[in-house]
């Protein structure tokens, strides 16, 4: 990317998974983005740390203040991203703004992105075309009210001339639109299907007519943003409703836990339908207090087993021996355990191959792994959680091995911003919330700490509860909450299909 170069970026119809690579490759080399309010904040993510973010309304006030922001920052020689809701040249301001560009000699390009008036209806399951229904499409906005003089759609020439009609911003004039449309001469049974947050989680389909449509809506209760779809093909979306389909469409499902295993957990969710609230309520700290620790990796090939019981054990040992300008040389003919799969996969990433993985993802496993070994005299190193489980130590030293213990990492509690606080907050005294997950035994207790409320405990203890592995779900079920669910295997991808099999079944 250059600099001195501004990049007008669609940000796609609100699901993040769907912006493009080149999006995605200029937000990651942005030294500035410059993003509609609306945009589905997720996609911020992908920016360097380092990179200026600037949040601006989409209204014609303060469009003036963005055209100059963008010259202003390209003229500084930094590398400019202006990231819009769908495609920047579709009713999105992005001509006005490289018209802008171009007058005051600033290089610019455009990115396309997925607009709304295609994906929404996709994820309804609406073809805009079919060689039975539909052959040529028309896309409107419905943001002026159609009976205003000088209007510039023309309502009864559209009515005649496509098969397919698209109106995006137009709930709110929805009324007018069907009024103007049916005094054109189309009939009160044409089809009529509103997608209301379409591609996201909460996206939800009301299928009408046009003489029904304005009631039902407001019998629903729809609201903006929603995409207005309008002609024959509405009559395939029962059939091929693709979204609804999936087993958590529709379910509104609460994680806690530690921040960089939330989203992956939430992606996995979403993918199955479900509507995701994140709560990162602990982090993961570095151990302040090295000493110990380097201590053992001093005479570490002393050790014949090294024991990891999670990835961030496994990725906080490896900073460590890199601070010590150390590599895996050091361990020399060092056997090493993991947990799981994932445990084990951080390893991979270094160059390290577990020489043991349970049957059974947890300590309970590890230990009956452990038992099969003759393990006197042998000396086993445990680099850990400063809250890990005493379990284990406990019962590899009944078992005759010589156990030391060093804590890498230390589990506490994050602070959560008081707006997420308050939509969780008030997700659960709603009584909305369908599921409660906890990926591990701190994340209960931190989570039940922060919303000490009587009322939000209440609330909580009505709520199914689904956890990661059996000692979060024994901690759980000692402060009174109600585990439903916990997977075979204790993995991101079995906890989602045990709350896939849990509702599956109800179905």
């Amino acid at each position: 990317m250059d600099e001195r170069k501004v990049y007008l970026v669609g940000a796609g119809p609100g699901n993040p998974s769907l912006i493009t690579v080149k999006g995605v490759t200029c937000l990651s080399q942005a030294d500035v983005i410059i993003y509609d309010r609306l945009v589905n904040k997720r996609l911020l993510a992908y920016a360097r740390p380092n990179c200026e973010l600037i949040a601006r309304d989409e209204h014609a006030k303060d469009q003036d203040k963005i055209n100059h922001l963008m010259v202003e920052r390209a003229r500084a020689g930094q590398t400019v991203v202006r990231l819009k809701g769908g495609d920047p040249f579709l009713f999105g301001r992005g001509g006005e703004e490289a018209e802008f560009l171009a007058n005051a000699g600033i290089s610019f390009e455009v990115v396309p992105g997925v607009i709304s008036a295609l994906a929404a209806p996709a994820y309804a399951g609406i073809p805009l075309t079919h060689r039975r229904f539909s052959s040529a499409v028309g896309i409107v906005t419905g943001h002026e009210v159609p009976d205003k003089p000088g209007s510039a759609v023309n309502w009864e020439a559209l009515s005649r001339a496509v098969d397919t009609l698209v109106v995006l911003m137009g709930m709110r004039n929805l009324p007018a639109i069907v009024e103007r449309l049916l005094r054109a001469g189309k009939s009160q049974e044409t089809p009529v299907a509103l997608v209301s947050l379409g591609t996201l989680p909460a996206q939800k389909t009301l299928v009408s007519s046009l003489g029904r449509v304005v009631e039902e809506a407001k019998a629903r209760g729809l609201q903006p943003p929603a995409v207005i779809v309008i002609g024959e093909v509405v009559r395939l979306q029962e059939l091929l409703a693709w979204v609804e389909a999936k087993p958590l469409f529709g379910r509104r499902i609460l994680v806690a836990g530690e921040a960089t295993r939330l989203t992956p957990l939430a992606d996995l969710l979403g993918e199955e339908g479900a509507q995701v609230w994140e709560a990162p309520v602990i982090r993961i700290a570095p151990n302040g207090d090295t000493a110990a620790l380097d201590r053992a990796i001093g005479k570490l090939r002393s050790y014949d087993w090294l024991i990891f019981t999670s990835s961030n054990a496994a990725l906080h040992f490896w900073a460590r021996l890199r601070a010590l300008n150390c590599d895996s040389r050091i361990l020399g003919g060092v056997r090493l355990a993991a947990i799981g799969p994932a445990t084990a996969a951080a390893l991979a990433q270094r160059g390290l191959i577990a020489d043991l993985i349970p049957e059974r993802y947890c300590t309970e496993g590890l230990v009956e792994a452990f038992a099969t070994l003759d393990l006197s005299g042998t000396r086993v190193l445990l680099a850990r959680s400063d809250l890990a489980n005493p379990l284990l130590p406990q019962r590899l030293s009944a078992m005759g091995a010589l156990v030391e213990e060093t804590v890498l990492y230390r589990t506490v509690p994050a602070a959560v911003a008081s707006e997420r606080q308050a939509d969780i907050g008030g997700l659960l005294r709603r009584m909305e919330a369908d599921l409660v997950v906890f990926t591990s035994s701190s994340a209960v207790h931190c989570f039940a700490d922060l919303f000490a409320e009587p009322d939000l405990q209440a609330a909580l203890r009505t709520v199914p509860i689904a956890c990661l592995g059996p000692e979060t779900a024994a901690t759980a079920r000692r402060l009174g909450l109600s585990v439903q669910m916990v997977p075979e295997k204790y993995t991101l991808k079995g906890l989602v299909q045990a709350i896939v099999l849990h509702w599956g079944k109800e179905k």
